[in-house]
């Protein structure tokens, strides 16, 4: 099987792997935080009951829904146009699908998202508190963004 079949398995078990382990570890975090990079940077524990900075708290079935449909949406895009894709495309897509499937199966075996990582700016804005998942969804979809820039892969998607 060529590697470049594999990739997206690939990708979205390590995503996978990453996020659920380090959220496994952040649960020992729940009556403590740890300082990384002084106040800046530190490992918290946040019971997430939303979505991305809050939103839709306590619509659980809303986004375990809109969940599934994304990731279906996705998978079935990396499918039908995996051949014309080049591996930017590739491995954005996978990013996205394992990320979201990292905050799905939070959402869907806890009831809530596990985030950990506090990020806090030099003015003192304080970032909102996320996870591994949150960087692969955010990283695919800046790469995303790159690929429909600078490639020619989703003219007639």
């Amino acid at each position: 099987m060529s590697r470049r079949i594999m990739l997206p398995g690939i990708v979205i078990v390590l995503a996978l792997i990453i996020d659920q382990f380090t959220k496994f570890k952040a649960l020992n975090l729940k009556n403590n935080s740890i300082d990384l990079i002084g106040k800046k940077i530190q490992l918290v524990y946040v019971e997430n009951r939303g979505a991305a900075f809050g939103f839709f708290q306590n619509k659980k079935f809303i986004l375990l829904f809109a969940t599934i449909i994304i990731i279906l949406l996705l998978v079935i895009t990396l499918i039908k146009n995996y051949s014309k894709f080049s591996l930017l495309s590739i491995i954005s897509l996978s990013l996205i699908i394992g990320g979201a499937i990292g905050n799905l199966i939070d959402r869907f075996f806890r009831g809530y998202v596990v985030d950990f990582i506090s990020y806090t700016f030099f003015n003192g804005y304080e970032f909102p508190v996320f996870n591994f998942a949150d960087i692969f969804v955010v990283s695919g979809c800046i790469l995303l963004i790159i690929a429909i820039i600078f490639t020619k892969d989703f003219e007639g998607v």
